[in-house]
């Protein structure tokens, strides 16, 4: 397990040297940004060229870890299709080849015989790069690949990533928008139970360099499995009885906001970007709880930061259920796990939290937004 997760760690950072890449790169990130008309409209490569850089990292992900573990083939899961129509109307599967040259032929495919951009992105995806943390040298869980799963979402928040708005993260602060919100995700969970049990996250846009004024990143990692519960961040501490401070989506329901507006106080419901980032800020303790009434994130959204709160004696449960739970809101019944598809639902909506979720870091924090809540949605 120290094996994959000092992998999941690299990968992760590959991907995100793929995200800086593509907007750093004049070629790649006039494809990320532009928007075709007339003739080239139905060019699908360059409508959606952010989809391609999606696919790319996920796929290099899948690769990677399926080289090292191939047990886990046919089990890691990501967010976006790798099939891509180019100009001439040819179908092309995207996928990672054993050398950069055809990784680069392949992608000058997709990209419409574009060999500087297919060369560009083939070297990032080849690049390996150093990544270093020493508490993930002795870890020992007694699981094996050949019981998990993997859930990837290539760059979560991408709206703000193609945005690209470049805000000064402060420390103790979250950000409500741009770069800082985007993230590389990856998730473990166990095949038999859907239960979290490893998540890696990603931020490629942490902060930027005083000396290059390139970007650099952080990364944040959590292991739970029984008694074993490691994490990169240390428990947020714990906040005072009336101080409750929750993040939304700025698009959550009014009776939502008027609810919790009565329970925290108007200071004390931020707005944020991403469903990632929004989990992230209750494990950094920015946030004590992220409520969602919608059922519009999805397992690649929230396995990976998940395992983290787990890890940290937090959670993320399914928001209708508890709202209905005679357990008091948190229970075996109500956390969400990954490893069923909704088999009501068709396409991506097979893999959505339908009911919504709140993401928190302490019980008594979750069981306050409840009764909050409760006969209210």
């Amino acid at each position: 397990m120290a094996d994959l997760l000092r992998l999941l760690l690299r990968v992760a950072e590959k991907a995100a040297n793929v995200a800086r890449v593509c907007r750093q790169e004049a070629p790649l990130f006039q494809l990320l940004v532009q928007e075709k008309t007339g003739d080239d409209k139905n060019k699908k490569f360059v409508q959606d060229f952010k989809t391609l850089a999606d696919v790319v990292i996920q796929e290099m992900i899948r690769h990677d870890v399926g080289a090292q573990f191939p047990e886990m083939v046919g089990f890691i899961h990501g967010e976006e299709s790798n099939k891509f129509e180019n100009g001439l109307g040819e179908s092309v599967t995207v996928t990672v080849c054993s050398t950069e040259q055809e990784t680069a032929t392949l992608l000058a495919t997709v990209l419409d015989g574009n060999h500087t951009a297919a060369s560009l992105l083939a070297r990032a995806i080849h690049r390996d790069p150093v990544t270093s943390d020493a508490e993930t040298d002795s870890l020992t869980v007694p699981l094996s690949p050949s019981e998990l799963g993997i859930w990837i979402d290539p760059i979560d928040a991408t709206s703000q990533y193609i945005e690209g708005r470049e805000e000064v993260l402060e420390e103790g602060h979250l950000s409500p928008s741009g770069l800082h919100c985007a993230l590389v995700l990856i998730g473990v969970f166990l095949r038999s139970t859907g239960e979290p049990v490893m998540g890696v996250i990603n931020q490629p846009f942490n902060h930027k360099d005083p000396a290059s004024g390139d970007w650099r990143g952080k990364h944040f990692w959590g292991v739970s499995c029984g008694s074993i519960n490691l994490c990169s961040e240390s428990r947020p501490a714990a906040g005072s009885e009336g101080g409750l401070t929750v993040v939304l989506s700025s698009s959550e329901k009014q009776v939502v906001k008027e609810a919790l507006t009565s329970l925290c106080g108007p200071d004390r419901l931020m707005y944020a970007s991403g469903a990632g980032y929004k989990i992230l800020c209750v494990i950094q303790g920015l946030a004590d709880v992220y409520i969602l009434s919608e059922g519009s994130t999805y397992k690649w959204d929230s396995c990976a930061p998940h395992a983290l709160l787990r890890a940290l004696g937090g959670g993320v449960v399914d928001l209708k259920k508890s709202l209905q739970s005679s357990a008091g809101a948190q229970d075996l019944q109500t956390e969400l796990t990954y490893h069923q598809p909704n088999a009501e639902c068709k396409g991506a909506d097979r893999w959505a939290n339908n009911g919504g979720l709140v993401a928190y870091q302490d019980c008594s924090q979750l069981h306050r937004v409840t009764a909050a809540l409760r006969g209210k949605l």
